[in-house]
């Protein structure tokens, strides 16, 4: 019979005593992060819409401890695109990112914060990894808040398993500076 409830976190892989547990700084600061994510929406269009009812209670992205929704940058390490950029809000979408502390995760939510949707114009920004790195993609127009859910907890999983020394490797340094970060 498993130790966990249904619904909670399952700790990570280690060694069992009386009276200690020990496992991996990574896996325990992975499980920390992955649960523990603040989101930052920066809607422009019907997909935000979709977002306010991803976060109401019916689907409830506070279960996944996304709770607390940020509009400062500066408090918040998910950055959820959700919306039709254009290429004059490109740079403020760049100075919200570079706000964000590290580690800093970014979704990508519907065809237009992903690769420009049904607008082709030479006003529209084809997609948000032009100007900054992105995580997670969550195709649709608008996707369904099972798709935004579905995208969060994907972008759980990559955190969950992301080294606490990645941001340092030469991999990583060499992408920032591929967007002049």
């Amino acid at each position: 019979m498993s130790t966990t409830k249904p619904n909670m976190v399952a700790p990570p892989e280690g060694v069992v005593g009386e009276g200690f547990f020990a496992t991996k700084l990574n896996d325990v600061v992975g499980l920390a992060r992955a649960n523990s994510l603040w989101p930052l929406p920066f809607a422009t269009s019907c997909c935000g819409i979709e977002f306010m009812a991803t976060m109401a209670s019916h689907y409830d992205l506070a279960r996944f401890g996304s709770e607390r929704v940020s509009f400062s940058p500066r408090q918040a390490d998910m950055l959820m695109v959700m919306g039709t950029i254009s290429k004059k809000m490109a740079p403020i979408l760049r100075q919200v990112y570079e706000q964000m502390s590290e580690p800093r995760w970014v979704i990508a939510v519907g065809a237009c914060a992903s690769s420009g949707g049904v607008f082709d114009t030479y006003s529209v920004l084809q997609g948000i990894d032009k100007v900054i790195p992105v995580d997670v993609y969550v195709p649709g127009c608008p996707p369904r808040p099972e798709q935004i859910v579905d995208g969060v907890m994907q972008l759980q999983e990559l955190v969950k398993n992301e080294s606490v020394r990645r941001r340092n490797s030469p991999e990583y340094k060499e992408l920032l500076a591929s967007y002049n970060l």
